[in-house]
């Protein structure tokens, strides 16, 4: 076991990766020489994973781990962490709008005896429209699961080995690092940080993917849509009878019904509820579906480790956690036909 292991899900950062590799190094050092760098290529197109091995081969405190097709952001976390040996994990992003300069701070905070810490950034180097966006869902998610997670909290966070070894044990297939964390519980803190620029590059999420990642982040720890669509169904079904008590009262004051529009409308809302509440059950339906197929968070094509780069063996030799050994499978070579995994999801 080594004290500290950073895991950094790479897509989309070949340019940034020396020189995060070198700041990770001129941070950690001081602290511990005992520390390992996980670097996770979750499929890069932008040729991220020949810098991964090089970084690899110089540096024995770097193990470059490649997936072998594009499974996602939080997917690639969830392998990084699963390859980590450290009594603490740092989690952070590869594109250095999160300091590594900040991981004193953190293991500084952590050894206070918190579990759990969390980065919150002091502000958000984004467009007006999406920072009201992101904070529109946050308010809307501690609504709906009661919790107290707003948008300005960021993935660098550092969290302790029992911390690491409780998250592996989740099946969830539509996962995002934070909030399982933040479900997880244990005793947690918040430093403030002030973000820098992007090293290089831009995002790799499009507005449909983040509307897709919001989506995913509603229905992770809670059924409460389900239940607002029954609370609808009976406020409709309470307008419905307000309005024949209406027409009843007109009828027996010997008054002709107005002719209104009211027909039309109640027809077209209550056809826009039932197609809502068909689409939001057919979205469980489908989580569902995902979940029951058993099918393992990532496949890994290959790793470099201790400067030396090997095809990981069909066999699973490296499960996740205990009783969790269809979660992840290790396959030999790249998949056939090349990187079948498309855009970030």
């Amino acid at each position: 076991m080594v004290e500290l292991s950073v895991v950094i899900p790479v897509y989309g950062c070949r340019d940034c990766l020396p020189a995060l590799h070198r700041r990770l190094t001129a941070s950690i050092e001081p602290i511990t020489p005992s520390y390992e760098l996980i670097f996770v290529d979750d499929r890069s197109p932008d040729g991220s994973w020949p810098v991964l091995q090089e970084l690899a081969r110089a540096d024995a405190s770097v193990k470059a781990v490649r997936l072998s097709r594009n499974f996602g952001q939080h997917a690639a976390i969830t392998a990084g962490l699963a390859q980590t040996r450290g009594r603490w994990a740092v989690v952070m992003d590869c594109d250095l709008q999160d300091p590594p300069e900040e991981i004193p701070r953190l293991y500084a905070k952590a050894q206070e005896g918190h579990d759990v810490v969390l980065c919150r950034r002091k502000r958000r180097r984004q467009s007006l429209l999406r920072r009201l966006a992101g904070h529109a869902y946050y308010r809307l998610r501690n609504v709906l699961v009661k919790g107290d997670m707003y948008t300005n909290y960021t993935n660098l966070s550092m969290i302790s080995r029992k911390v690491v070894d409780a998250f592996l044990t989740l099946r969830d297939r539509d996962r995002q690092y934070l909030l399982i964390v933040d479900w997880l519980g244990f005793e947690h803190a918040v430093i403030e940080v002030e973000p820098d620029e992007r090293h290089s590059g831009r995002s790799a999420y499009t507005p449909g993917q983040l509307i897709r990642v919001a989506v995913d982040g509603l229905f992770f720890q809670s059924t409460v849509l389900l239940r607002w669509i029954v609370y609808v169904g009976f406020f409709m079904a309470f307008l419905g009878v307000l309005l024949a008590g209406y027409a009843f009262v007109v009828y027996v004051g010997g008054r002709p019904l107005p002719r209104w529009t009211a027909l039309p409308m109640l027809i077209l809302l209550l056809t826009g509820f039932i197609i809502i509440s068909t689409g939001v059950s057919g979205l469980y339906v489908g989580k569902i579906f995902d979940q029951v197929k058993g099918r393992p968070l990532y496949v890994i094509d290959s790793k470099v480790v201790d400067g030396v780069e090997r095809s990981v063996p069909r066999e699973l030799a490296e499960p996740i956690a205990d009783g969790l050994e269809d979660e992840m499978v290790e396959a030999t070579g790249p998949p056939a036909g090349g990187d079948p995994g498309g855009g970030r999801p």
